[in-house]
């Protein structure tokens, strides 16, 4: 015999209904079935609702109840296909009945504006009767061996109205007594619903219809309990929350029990406990997808070679109270005296923790039940308290609780370690953390908003084929941006595959319009979705993200913009990354840029800026390293603007350098105001931001500035007078060119940094030096240093350009998925 329970959702319409139909047209071809059904979804809140209106005096609670009557109407109607036959009338006449004893028992609640509990237990128990009646002539109808039972007159209780506590022995007895008589096929009974000794509905606590499976199941030594539902199991986490989460095949009944406590809602957690004496498996499955293998719960599985964790759970609506103070230590009786005032007002704790110096007592429960126990507690304590041994109660609100959970966890060592770790990296603080002896359960009190990004971030770290995801938001698309977003597009299945790494851009913004996805952007179109999305706002893109709140987040900031490089501090504080392809922050002043640094690793957010120099050459990574492993530089010696050595490659004096300009501007080698290329002011911000990656204190108004521009270039008010001013002054820059000539050198823009001074300038370069032969928008960075005083270490490549810029920001952005 099996045991099979059908939840509100499965019966909450005439084709849910239908289906659950075929499955137990399907499962009573194999053996007898006990059948227990709920109330039609949404049916016991209704009633509840109703029951307050009435009992405040509101006449409207009439307007519910003639919803519930409606709901059940048309559900017969539904299921009936001829509503003249025999079985669907009498069908619509119980109901019917049914539906005016309830409206009797609404009418007397509201004329005399009381409810008790046991009234209450009276009127919730309809639901569950009106939906047994249903159910069992729908099974009639369609010609299958089928009949009603009602379980009040099995399942016998004491008198605890609201919760009532089952006499198993009477229970079993009936139970065994009635199916010992009865060989229907198929018989129903009405779940969540009892009768007392005394004859007295009453109800078994919300959640009931599973524990009166579970009951009947024990009782007839079923060979298998099934829970039927909306979901395909137990799912490794919340799946509402997380995307990856999957149902999980096997659980032990202990971890079954754990999860449904901590917030796991498809197992009402007293369901476990008359089945788990008797080994009787509980299978959980899905009414809308029977072919799903579900959930089963067992006897500990002791296979070995598979993940300790089965599970990530929560619970929301946490408060946090703390007993706390120097006359607490070494004085027994406080944890008792709390504990006893607490069940005292029926406060279920839901989490403790103690420090060892018995200073404070920090313990978990309701959020609706803070008040009451914080006044209660404080009046017990009152002495201590005017005597100042201890404080009054302090309460913490808007947390939750997560939980790993595994019965093998204990025989595995690090797992608290890399929970830990997890929700470090992703800054989730932790609040209050609990593990009890058999280290099936490692719970911490979180903030309610970190829910969500520390579900992902456990699960992405237990449960998921080391896949990590990454989510971007990048600021500035232009040239540099769009070619980014072209190799995210192009390379994500590669790195997916390979590197084990999930790249989603969630954010975009431009000067005008921002776009934020949670769901991750559709790469394809996201020219066409951000001409669309809303006003661009740089404080506007930063609350978007941290309200999103997603693990893993990189802001990457690919603008030239002073506003944007001074919000890298808010994205640090929030853990978030921070890729730099802006040169202002790091080359601004030294508090700043050591500012930087210092929340990077206060709150364990990479801060990277390798395309500040070379673009995508891996100058200031390999810097790192360098100064990371104990060398220490002596000299720099650099041409570091790819747009300046493009620029000095091709001029000559069958062209004009106002054209070498301007197709240099075209090309995108220089930005769109060229002077900030020519000027200088570019290189000099690269070789002050060597000069600080190699450990020197240095501002920018110390490395010196060689100009070869004419004051009037200088002087220009806009781009367009800047152009004007080079045609000009066409003779100035002939000269230059004539003179490197005539000296059998090559004009280059060189920056050196030595003995803790900076400089940069236009220099003529003979032809034995290795930047002689520098072609096209190549740069070349040359690092003496104790390791390498005479030959140095020399890095060389492309420096400039909107496919080498992306480059480095992808590799940027791999090394911190990497981290």
């Amino acid at each position: 015999m099996k045991v099979l329970k059908f939840g509100g959702t499965s019966v909450g319409s005439a084709e849910n209904i239908n289906k659950v139909i075929s499955i137990l047209q399907q499962e009573s071809q194999h053996s007898r079935l006990v059948v227990v059904v709920s109330a039609v979804g949404g049916i016991t809140d209704k009633l509840l609702e109703a029951a307050r209106l009435a009992c405040n005096g509101d006449p409207s609670y009439i307007d519910h109840f003639n919803a519930v009557s409606a709901i059940h109407i048309s559900l017969i109607s539904g299921l009936f296909k001829n509503t003249e036959d025999a079985v669907a009338l009498l069908t619509e006449n119980l109901v019917s009945e049914k539906l005016e004893d309830l409206k009797k028992l609404l009418n007397g609640i509201y004329l005399i504006n009381e409810i008790s509990p046991k009234t209450s237990d009276k009127l919730l128990c309809f639901g569950e009767l009106l939906s047994s009646i249903i159910i069992s002539n729908a099974l009639k109808s369609r010609g299958l061996d089928a009949e009603l039972k009602n379980s009040q007159e099995l399942i016998i209780t004491d008198n605890n109205f609201n919760n009532a506590n089952v006499d198993f022995e009477l229970t079993y007895l009936n139970t065994q007594l009635y199916f010992k008589s009865n060989k229907t096929k198929i018989t129903v009974l009405p779940g969540f619903i009892a009768k007392s000794v005394h004859k007295e509905p009453t109800t078994l606590g919300r959640g009931g219809s599973d524990y009166t499976a579970a009951i009947i199941a024990s009782a007839l030594d079923a060979e298998q309990l099934e829970i039927w539902t909306d979901v395909s199991g137990m799912y490794t986490t919340n799946p509402k929350l997380v995307k990856q989460a999957k149902p999980i095949v096997k659980l032990s009944y202990q971890e079954a029990v754990e999860l449904s406590h901590f917030g796991a809602k498809v197992l009402y957690p007293p369901t476990v406990l008359p089945v788990l004496e008797k080994k009787i498996p509980i299978v959980i499955k899905n009414t809308f997808n029977p072919e799903a293998l579900g959930t089963t719960i067992m006897t500990q599985d002791n296979s070995t070679g598979k993940s300790p964790v089965k599970g990530i759970s929560n619970i929301d609506g946490i408060s946090l109270l703390t007993l706390q103070g120097n006359g607490m230590v070494g004085v027994p009786g406080f944890s008792k005296r709390l504990f006893e005032t607490l069940a005292q007002q029926k406060i279920n704790i839901i989490l403790i923790t103690q420090s060892s110096s018995e200073h404070s007592i920090c313990f978990g429960i309701s959020e609706g039940d803070a008040i009451k126990a914080k006044t209660a507690i404080d009046e017990t304590f009152e002495y201590e308290i005017a005597l100042h041994k201890i404080e009054p109660i302090h309460i913490e609100s808007d947390l939750s609780i997560i939980a790993l959970i595994g019965d093998k966890m204990k025989s595995h060592q690090g797992i608290s370690g890399r929970m830990f770790s997890t929700l470090g990296k992703n800054n989730v603080n932790i609040r209050a953390i609990a593990q009890g002896a058999s280290e099936r359960n490692i719970s911490a009190v979180i903030n309610k908003n970190d829910v969500k990004k520390a579900l992902n971030s456990l699960h992405e770290t237990f449960f998921e084929v080391k896949t990590k995801q990454i989510n971007l938001f990048i600021t500035g698309v232009g040239n540099v941006g769009e070619r980014l977003i072209e190799q995210i597009q192009q390379q994500k299945n590669y790195v997916k595959a390979n590197l084990k790494i999930s790249l989603r851009v969630v954010g975009l913004s431009n000067s005008k319009t921002m776009l934020i996805n949670n769901e991750g952007v559709e790469l394809k179109t996201w020219k066409e979705q951000l001409s669309q999305g809303s006003k661009a706002s740089l404080d506007g893109f930063l609350e978007a993200v941290k309200s999103l709140n997603l693990r893993n987040s990189i802001f990457i900031d690919i603008t030239a913009n002073n506003d944007v490089a001074h919000m890298y501090p808010d994205y640090l504080k929030q853990s978030i990354a921070v890729i730099a392809c802006n040169k202002i922050a790091c080359s601004s002043e030294l508090d700043y840029y050591k500012t930087l640094k210092q929340l990077s690793l206060k709150y364990n957010a990479p801060f990277l800026f390798e395309t500040n120099v070379g673009a995508g050459l891996p100058v200031i990574d390999t810097l790192n390293h360098l100064v990371t492993s104990g060398d220490k530089i002596h000299e720099i010696q650099a041409v570091l603007s790819g747009s300046l050595n493009f620029v000095f490659n091709n001029f000559n004096s069958e062209n004009t350098f106002y054209e070498i300009v301007k197709q240099a501007q075209k090309e995108g080698y220089t930005e769109p105001d060229p002077r900030i290329d020519l000027s200088g002011i570019d290189v000099a911000r690269k070789i002050l931001i060597l000069a600080r990656e190699s450990g020197y204190d240095i501002e920018l108004k110390d490395v010196q500035s060689d100009n070869f521009l004419t004051p009037s270039a200088m002087e220009a008010d806009s781009v367009e007078d800047f152009f004007k001013t080079l045609t000009d002054d066409e003779q100035h820059y002939q000269k230059l060119y004539q003179s490197a000539k005539n000296n059998q050198c090559q004009l280059k823009f060189v920056a050196e940094f030595k003995n803790g001074k900076a400089k940069v300038g236009l220099k003529e370069i003979p032809k034995n030096h290795p930047f002689y032969n520098l072609e096209g928008k190549d740069n070349i960075v040359m690092f003496y240093t104790e390791r390498y005083p005479e030959q140095p270490l020399i890095i060389k490549g492309a420096g400039a350009g909107a496919d080498v810029t992306a480059s480095g920001l992808f590799a940027d952005i791999i090394r911190i998925a990497n981290n």
